[in-house]
C-alpha cells in the first residue's frame, strides 16, 4: 500500500487525476457547494449579505448563529436534493434557507411544515404570553415553482398571511421562493446588488475568472471559497460525492420528463444507481491506493465494510497475478 502523502491534505492540493474537475469553481446547487458558500462559520458574512439584500429593511441582520438541523429529522442523503441551513439573528428571528434541485409533491405543505419547528421551539416554560419571533423560509429553487402563467421576470415570490381584503394579517411569518430558471439576466442587465447575487449563483460553475461586475469584496470572498483548487483531498472527495448526487437527481428528472411514465422514472433511477455505485467503487479504490484506511473509506463512500474489503482483496489479487 502506498503511504499517504501528508501534503495531499494541504490547502491548494490540485494534482489528483482521479477527481476530474473541469470547472474552476464549485456548483452551488450541490449540498457541498451550498454549505461551502453559506453554511460554514467563515461564510456567515456571505449569507448575511445575501439575506439583507432579500429581506425587508426592518429585518436587517446584524449577526447570525447557526442552529442544529437535527430537529427536522431529515437525512441529507434521503431528501431529494433539499439542502438547508437554519440560523437565528440577534433578535431571535429565525431564517430557514434552502436550496432545492427538484420539485416534490406537496412542496407548499413541506415549506409550511418546516416553519412549525422553530415556532414550537419558541414556547417558554412557565408563564408565556405567546409572543413569537419572526420566521422566514427562503427557498432557492432550481425549477419553476409556479405552473400558472406569470411574467418571466417574476422570479421571486413573497408569501405572507393576508385576509380577504388582501390586508396583511400577520407579519412574523413569510416565505420567499426564488425560481432560478426564471432569472436570465445578462451582465449588462443587472440592476442591483441582489441581481448580482443571483447572477453569481446561477453562473458560478461556468466562470473561468471573476467578471468585472462582481469584482467586489463580498463576491471576491465567495469566489475564493468556491475555488476548487483551494480544497484539500477530503474536501475534493466530499465535493465529488455531492456533485454525483446532483448529477443523479438531474438525470432522474430528465428521464422522467423525456418518458413521462413511471416506467421511465424507475429505469432512470436504476441506471443512475448502477452508475453511481461503479463511480463510488472507483473512488474507494483510489482512496485505498492513496493510503486511506478501511474505516475512512467506509465513512466517505457509504460502502459497507465487507464490500470495501472485497474491493481491496480484488486489487491485491490482481497485483499478485
Amino acid at each position: 500500500m502506498k503511504k499517504q502523502n501528508d501534503t495531499q491534505n494541504q490547502i491548494g492540493y490540485n494534482e489528483s487525476e482521479d477527481i476530474n474537475m473541469t470547472s474552476r469553481y464549485i456548483n452551488p446547487y450541490t449540498d457541498f457547494g451550498f454549505k461551502k458558500l453559506f453554511g460554514e462559520e467563515g461564510s456567515k458574512h456571505l449569507l448575511k449579505d445575501f439575506l439583507n439584500e432579500l429581506l425587508p429593511k426592518k429585518y436587517t441582520i446584524a449577526e447570525l448563529t447557526f442552529n442544529n438541523n437535527e430537529q427536522l429529522g431529515d437525512n441529507k442523503y434521503e431528501r431529494n436534493s433539499v439542502f438547508d441551513i437554519h440560523c437565528t439573528g440577534v433578535d431571535k428571528t429565525v431564517f430557514i434557507v434552502e436550496m432545492q434541485k427538484a420539485k416534490i409533491n406537496y412542496f407548499k405543505d413541506r415549506a409550511i411544515f418546516y416553519t412549525t419547528f422553530p415556532i414550537r421551539n419558541m414556547a417558554e416554560k412557565g408563564d408565556w404570553d405567546f409572543n413569537l419571533k419572526p420566521v422566514f423560509c427562503i427557498a432557492i429553487l432550481d425549477f419553476e415553482f409556479h405552473n400558472e402563467e406569470r411574467k418571466q421576470s417574476d422570479h421571486i415570490s413573497y408569501v405572507e398571511l393576508k385576509d380577504q381584503y388582501c390586508q396583511k394579517f400577520y407579519d412574523k411569518l413569510a416565505y420567499i421562493f426564488i425560481e432560478m430558471p426564471k432569472f436570465n439576466k445578462n451582465e449588462n442587465e443587472l440592476k442591483n446588488h441582489f441581481d448580482k447575487w443571483l447572477y453569481f449563483l446561477k453562473n458560478l460553475e461556468n466562470f473561468a475568472a471573476i467578471p468585472e461586475i462582481l469584482n467586489e469584496p463580498v463576491f471576491k470572498e465567495g469566489f475564493k471559497k468556491a475555488e476548487i483548487a483551494n480544497f484539500n483531498k477530503n474536501q475534493l472527495i466530499e465535493y465529488e460525492r455531492s456533485l454525483k448526487n446532483y448529477w443523479d437527481a438531474t438525470a432522474m428528472i430528465k428521464t422522467a420528463f423525456d418518458d413521462g411514465k413511471l416506467e421511465g422514472i424507475q429505469e432512470g433511477i436504476e441506471n443512475e444507481k448502477k452508475l453511481t455505485i461503479e463511480k463510488t467503487k472507483q473512488t474507494a479504490i483510489i482512496m485505498y491506493s492513496d493510503g486511506f484506511t478501511i474505516e475512512q473509506i467506509v465513512k466517505y463512500t457509504d460502502l459497507g465494510e465487507e464490500e470495501v474489503k472485497k474491493l481491496i482483496g480484488d486489487i491485491n489479487n490482481k497485483e499478485q497475478v
